[in-house]
């Protein structure tokens, strides 16, 4: 087994995956378990075994994607495919042959779809699984070499064989219970999707179900106790439930939709309620045409319904998340959960433009939104910003000239990347005292971030800007200069963010990103916050060492010597990458682990981690979980974990 590790990496993982993928999972008990029930039929166990190691050991010799063979995407269709043979054919050489060929095919169907459907960011789910058995049922009617099992007709003798009498009396005992129609049809459902139509094993299964996810049980109760429910109140057969069991096709969209695929949540558990008649129209009618080639319809309405489902909810115009899409999956409802409620509670300001301060240094609020002089109507969401010392002065010299003021002929700096949208230059500065009321904004840069997103600047200094209209600007290029003009008795800058292109816009109420707030000697981050008169506030100033130790460039390397307590030397390699959807994490190249994060420039975020919690990378993960790139002493940070990375598994539980 070693030697084959060495060969194959990850290959016990790959191999347990591909079982546990049938219920979107990766629990490794809950594989453990399922393997187990997959071998009450012992030829189909083994024929779901073969399979399932043709499959991989094929992916990974062809050179597929090694993430998809490890997390067992390629295993799980043919392990599917294998069981369903298993069950209904004698095992000999000839079924041997032809379950090589089905697997492989079944592979090639999955690696297809990948790309098929794939491109359009959906799950293949199990249809490989159905070409492929459909395939080969419709062609082992012409192979005479292949004989029908007559296996499933004494369950107690095979159970003996299995397991002694202890198995047949468990089962005999299960079977003397006294059960509901409707929990019976439930529990040999759950055994039908690994194709064991028996009580016993729906039961172990329903067990491992629980162990993995308290609420892909739930789920699984609520899809199909719906679909019970739905057949009793219109009339319809339920033996369609019961007829080879394929009440499952409830079950396993239930997982899908209400936690999987989408975050948990009462809208995800309100469409698994909706879409239950759907499912049974497409079970009733999907009957009909296939009986007319005697093919079982297995999981067909489980993948139209969930495929057609996630692929409409790509058409919303209407921003919104009632139901909310996995962005990454944690192979668990729980844990994409808790992952999207920190997600949401840390980031929930990004849907903003972070918009920084337009100056340099410390500056002091004189007048904040509302203000008492001017800031008012339409026009209250602004800031007046001016300089002061250390004894609350504006200006030294008693202030009778414009140059007495700190804050004149201070650079004026660009807040965020946009373009020049428009330049009033030419107006005059003011002596100390007057104002311009006919030219009131004074001279004034307005700069487009976004559609429907302006930054304006104004009461400039004459003749002092540095850029013209149309220009494209970065954030922190120099703008002009602080000066007197427009109504501004004194040097100061006027700040506002609009939704027009025009100078007398009004104003909008929006946050500035991230900033320092100085108070009584000490510093205070603020995200996303609206400053408040007296403040004195700055942007983080960057530190260069800070700021190049957090710049991840995709493709960099960083190696590290770490030594234990005994003094033992080991290396340990990260790597820069990207995924599909450029998201940019830190690969650990030994234990496979990556920690996603995201950088606005000022601060670092880890968002995201998935792998070894022993590993180098989870304690840096945790110890730089977020980082301003400037430093400030006394400076505290407060930010949220995600709540599996800390509570105890009986707690989560």
């Amino acid at each position: 087994m070693e030697k084959l590790k060495n060969i194959f990496p990850q290959f016990i993982q790959s191999t347990l995956n591909s079982y546990t993928q049938v219920f979107f999972s990766n629990n490794r008990i809950f594989a453990i378990l399922l393997i187990f029930v997959s071998f009450f039929d012992l030829i189909a166990g083994i024929s779901g075994l073969i399979a399932v190691l043709i499959s991989n050991i094929a992916a990974y010799l062809i050179g597929f994607n090694r993430f998809n063979i490890k997390s067992g995407y390629y295993g799980f269709n043919a392990l599917l495919v294998g069981l369903g043979l298993g069950i209904y054919y004698q095992m000999h050489i000839e079924f041997i042959l032809i379950l090589l060929f089905a697997s492989l095919f079944t592979l090639f169907i999955t690696v297809m779809l990948e790309g098929v459907i794939g491109k359009y960011g959906l799950p293949y789910l199990s249809i490989s699984f159905l070409f492929g058995i459909w395939i080969v049922t419709l062609a082992s009617r012409e192979y005479t070499s292949l004989s029908i099992s007559e296996r499933g007709i004494f369950v107690s003798n095979e159970l003996f064989a299995l397991g002694g009498a202890f198995f047949v009396g468990i089962y005999n005992w299960f079977s003397s219970l006294n059960l509901h129609e409707s929990i019976i049809i439930y529990f040999r459902s759950l055994g039908a999707i690994f194709f064991q139509y028996h009580l016993f094993a729906g039961i172990i299964i329903a067990i491992g179900l629980l162990i993995y996810s308290r609420i892909a049980f739930l789920l699984s109760l609520i899809g199909f106790f719906s679909a019970y429910l739905f057949y009793q109140f219109v009339g319809g057969n339920i033996y369609e439930l019961s007829y080879s069991y394929i009440g499952f096709n409830f079950i396993l969209t239930a997982i899908a939709v209400g936690g999987f695929f989408i975050i948990p949540s009462k809208y995800s558990f309100l469409w698994v309620i909706l879409l239950t008649p759907l499912i049974s129209l497409t079970i009733t009618s999907s009957m009909v045409v296939l009986n007319l080639f005697q093919l079982s319809i297995y999981s067909l309405p489980f993948n139209i319904v969930v495929i057609m489902f996630l692929y409409i909810l790509k058409f919303r115009e209407k921003s919104t998340n009632k139901p909310e899409i996995v962005v990454h999956q944690q192979f668990s409802p729980e844990k994409n959960l808790y992952s999207q409620l920190n997600i949401k509670e840390r980031f929930n300001n990004f849907k903003y433009i972070p918009i920084t301060l337009p100056f340099w240094g410390e500056w002091t609020i004189t007048q904040a939104h509302h203000g008492k002089y001017t800031h008012k109507e339409g026009w209250a969401h602004a800031w007046d910003f001016e300089i002061q010392d250390e004894d609350g002065l504006r200006c030294k010299n008693g202030g009778k000239v414009r140059e007495d003021y700190y804050a004149y002929d201070k650079p004026v700096i660009c807040p965020a990347d946009g373009w020049v949208e428009e330049i009033l230059d030419g107006v005059e500065d003011n002596n100390i005292g007057d104002s311009n009321l006919e030219q009131n904004w004074g001279n004034t840069v307005v700069i487009k971030h976004t559609e429907s997103l302006y930054s304006k600047i104004s009461h400039i200094k004459k003749d002092s800007f540095k850029v013209k209209k149309g220009d494209f600007i970065k954030k922190g290029d120099i703008l002009a200069h602080c000066g007197n003009s427009g109504r501004s008795p004194e040097p100061h800058v006027h700040f506002q963010i609009q939704e027009t292109p025009f100078i007398g816009s009004k104003t909008l109420d929006y946050p500035i990103g991230h900033y320092i707030l100085h108070k009584d000697n000490s510093f205070i981050l603020k995200s996303y916050k609206r400053p408040e008169k007296n403040e004195v506030i700055s942007n983080i100033t960057k530190n260069n060492t800070l700021f190049n130790a957090f710049h991840f460039v995709p493709g960099q390397q960083l190696k590290f010597q770490v030594v234990n307590g005994l003094q033992k030397k080991r290396t340990v390699v990260w790597e820069v990458q990207t995924d599909i959807y450029n998201i940019t994490f830190l690969y650990c190249l030994k234990t496979k682990s990556k920690a996603w994060f995201k950088n606005d420039g000022s601060i670092h975020y880890f968002t995201h981690f998935e792998g070894n919690k022993n590993s180098l990378l989870f304690y840096f993960y945790l110890g730089a979980y977020k980082v301003i790139t400037g430093f400030y002493k006394g400076l505290q940070i407060s930010d949220n974990y995600p709540i599996h990375h800390w509570a105890d598994s009986s707690i989560l539980y």
